[in-house]
């Protein structure tokens, strides 16, 4: 029977890169469907692209309140808040009708 491999915290911890994130909340009046939202679905998909593996997005609506959360991790933290920004942008003029 082989004896179980344990590993410390601090070996562990260096395979991890730690990057920016930034986390925009935007208030929706109702629960909203981002899967419908097609406009915000080609942008997500083309931020994913734009950070070219070295991060991700996270687009969902809040359990809990009336907001979308839009959380982008990368390498560089002036382009995560920018696409963070663009993402926010974008799920907003969705929410005015332009979806």
């Amino acid at each position: 029977m082989a004896l179980p491999i344990y590993k410390t915290l601090f070996e562990l911890r260096k395979g991890m890169d730690k990057y920016p994130q930034t986390l925009v909340n935007v208030r929706t009046r109702d629960r909203v469907n981002l899967s419908q939202m097609e406009s915000v679905q080609l942008l997500k998909a083309q931020v994913e692209r734009e950070l070219e593996g070295q991060g991700r997005v996270l687009l969902r609506t809040s359990g809990t309140e009336p907001l979308v959360r839009v959380m982008v991790e990368g390498a560089d933290g002036v382009k995560v808040q920018a696409l963070a920004d663009r993402l926010a942008e974008a799920v907003r003029d969705a929410l005015d009708g332009g979806d």
